[in-house]
């Protein structure tokens, strides 16, 4: 006899199921009800008083100049591209501090189980000044050292073709040609090669259990890539080095004050914190962890690299994401020392146009974007970092 189907299940109120589902379309009503209703109600206020509304504005003109950008922007263009240049600016403070916070952070983290007691006790000290301090001031402290502590323009501290002055840091920067272009491709090229490298070699390690290079050969694979790139493309060597100006450095590339403050600022003070959520992660590893990688032999490094740290990433992980949201959210108090971030141009276009709860709300939307991309990537890499059973 063939085995008869499995019964259909019926939509009935006692099913648990179909009730969690009525409560969360009920819940979903409300909330898009309430959302509707304070729209609307705001939409009336401000008709009532004579306040302009809607998000036209942004295809009108701007009139007003923006000290900092990746591209190019003057008076005349339109509110969204300024916001765009505030988007831009935004990211590139997101991203590198990302970065920088990621590096110092492991590495303080690390430094808390060194056998050292003095670069134990400078990294634990380290962590206790600078998450103590509010951001704010420290965002301040480092603006204050570049403007007031730093020589002016005519007499900046040199390093070879390297300037560093009141105005910033001024370096050379390689005047564009084809080779450069070719460079970004054999760059590409060696990225691929050195992912695939990485792959193959952590497979023959978990086969065989033959370490290999996971970091130096890759890394050499991105530089070889680029090498033959640039070769391929002529090997340019033309530089465009900064000079001496009467009142700045002039030519080359620069980095403005505001920008390495808030650079600095939020790569320091999240660091801290970063570092507290790596020695946590290493200190929730059994210790018979470290007692089995020393038995077999491994060195203090090898043992944190390739034994404590990626048990420890389940638990690093998501506190980590916390604190690059905090970071990315942080920049918005970039403002207090004018740097041209998302919220300095919002807060232009109100005082410009009266368009208080549009910008704001502009705001809102990328701050919430930004930080729901950044969560769903770190939810991939949790997963792909997650230890799997055999």
């Amino acid at each position: 006899m063939t085995p008869s189907a499995p019964p259909k299940k019926k939509w009935s109120w006692r099913s648990q199921a179909f009730r969690g589902l009525v409560y969360q379309v009920v819940a979903l009503c409300l909330i898009a009800l309430a959302l509707w209703y304070l729209g609307h109600n705001t939409l009336i206020n401000m008709r009532e008083r004579g306040i302009q509304s809607g998000f036209d504005f942004l295809l009108q003109t701007a009139g007003f100049d923006i000290g900092e950008s990746l591209f190019a922007f003057d008076s005349s263009e339109k509110y969204w591209r300024a916001f765009l240049v505030g988007v831009s600016n935004t990211l590139r403070v997101a991203l590198l501090g990302i970065l920088f916070t990621t590096v110092l952070g492991t590495l303080l983290g690390v430094g808390r189980f060194s056998r050292n007691a003095l670069v134990r006790g400078l990294c634990s000290a380290y962590v206790e000044v600078f998450r103590n301090i509010p951001i704010l001031l420290q965002l301040l402290m480092w603006y204050l050292l570049f403007t007031e502590v730093l020589p002016d323009a005519a007499e900046a501290w040199q390093l070879g073709s390297v300037y560093l002055s009141k105005g910033g840091v001024n370096f050379p920067i390689p005047v564009w040609a084809s080779g450069h272009a070719w460079a970004v491709v054999g760059l590409l090229a060696g990225a691929v090669a050195a992912w695939q490298y990485r792959r193959w070699a952590f497979a023959q390690f978990e086969a065989t259990g033959q370490l290999r290079s996971m970091v130096w050969l890759p890394l050499g694979l991105l530089v070889l890539g680029a090498a033959l790139g640039w070769l391929a493309g002529g090997a340019p060597t033309d530089f465009e080095l900064p000079k001496r100006g009467e009142f700045a450095i002039e030519n080359g590339g620069a980095l403005t004050p505001e920008f390495v403050a808030v650079l600095l600022g939020l790569s320091v003070y999240t660091a801290a914190f970063v570092a507290e959520v790596v020695r946590a992660g290493i200190q929730s590893v059994a210790q018979g962890q470290s007692e089995a990688a020393a038995a077999l032999g491994l060195s203090r490094g090898q043992e944190m690299r390739l034994v404590m740290l990626p048990q420890a990433l389940r638990v690093i992980i998501p506190p980590l994401t916390n604190q690059y949201l905090n970071l990315t959210k942080n920049s918005s108090l970039a403002v207090a020392i004018g740097y041209p971030d998302v919220v300095s141009i919002a807060n232009t276009a109100i005082n410009q146009t009266g368009r208080a709860v549009e910008c704001i709300t502009i705001v809102m939307a990328i701050y919430l974007t930004t930080s729901l991309l950044t969560s769903l990537l770190m939810n991939w890499y949790n997963t792909r970092a997650a230890i799997k059973e055999r």
